[in-house]
């Protein structure tokens, strides 16, 4: 008699995609693939943390991304990826719809196969929620985050300006702010103006030798990205907590939000 086929390794079965408890084992966890989906993310999440998961709180913390096969009528997504690429969501209102609740993904702006921010045809892609996934290496960073962002920071006023503490470098400010906004943030930075004009969150003077060597008050920066494009501050707030070449900027940005209140 023919055996069944096993399912696909990368399928958890109905009984551990169901819940996203603390009891997932250290079989799952060490199982997480290069893109997991979002039963194998909360499984791998709940294992290391004792926390249960959904996607609402992944998506609190990790950039969701949807595989795009091929498709002639969007080449300009595609360039040379004649197989298909994964395509990150960002934009905040394809987040807001998912936190909500919907029962399937609307991806209306993503970034295409170089990394530039793509505007979808009227009425976007639909896919599955089956069809979400997380990085690996994202995943696998975000307990080591979570805990760095449950250490009490005091609200208090600055230390006195340290040289490190002048601003950050642009590959600290791509990584840190880059998957919050729809801009291009990396072709904004080396324009004459900075992001914001004037300079906007670029320290003055740091730019002379070459745009790229320039430095970012990242707690302007953030403030700007508020104002001007819509991030919600609770995203900018987790990443001054996640990132650890914004440790000496959260006290700061924490008391700036204070005095905004």
């Amino acid at each position: 008699m023919t055996q069944p086929a096993p399912p696909p390794s990368n399928v958890l079965p109905a009984s551990a995609s169901a819940s996203a408890s603390g009891s997932a084992s250290a079989a799952t966890a060490a199982a997480l693939p290069f893109r997991a989906s979002t039963e194998q993310a909360c499984a791998w999440l709940a294992a290391q943390t004792g926390d249960q998961w959904d996607l609402a709180r992944l998506l609190a913390h990790l950039t969701p991304y949807v595989w795009l096969d091929y498709d002639a009528s969007l080449a300009e997504l595609f360039g040379e990826a004649n197989g298909g690429y994964a395509a990150p969501i960002f934009y905040q209102d394809d987040i807001a719809r998912l936190v909500a609740g919907s029962d399937d993904v609307l991806i209306t702006r993503t970034k295409d196969v170089y990394k530039i921010v793509a505007v979808l045809p009227p009425g976007g892609l639909r896919r599955p929620l089956a069809a979400l996934l997380f990085q690996q290496r994202d995943i696998e960073r975000l307990p080591a985050a979570l805990a760095r962002a449950a250490v009490p920071v005091p609200v208090a006023a600055p230390p006195a300006a340290k040289e490190s503490q002048a601003g950050i470098g642009r590959h600290d400010v791509l990584a840190a702010f880059a998957p919050l906004v729809k801009i291009d943030l990396d072709k904004a930075m080396s324009e004459a103006l900075g992001v914001f004009g004037d300079d906007g969150a670029r320290v003055k003077g740091s730019a002379r030798k070459s745009p790229k060597l320039a430095l970012w008050n990242p707690v302007t920066l953030a403030l700007g990205l508020n104002d001007l494009y819509r991030v919600p501050l609770p995203r900018l707030s987790a990443a001054f907590r996640s990132h650890a070449c914004l440790d000496d900027w959260r006290a700061r940005w924490e008391l700036t939000l204070e005095l905004l209140r």
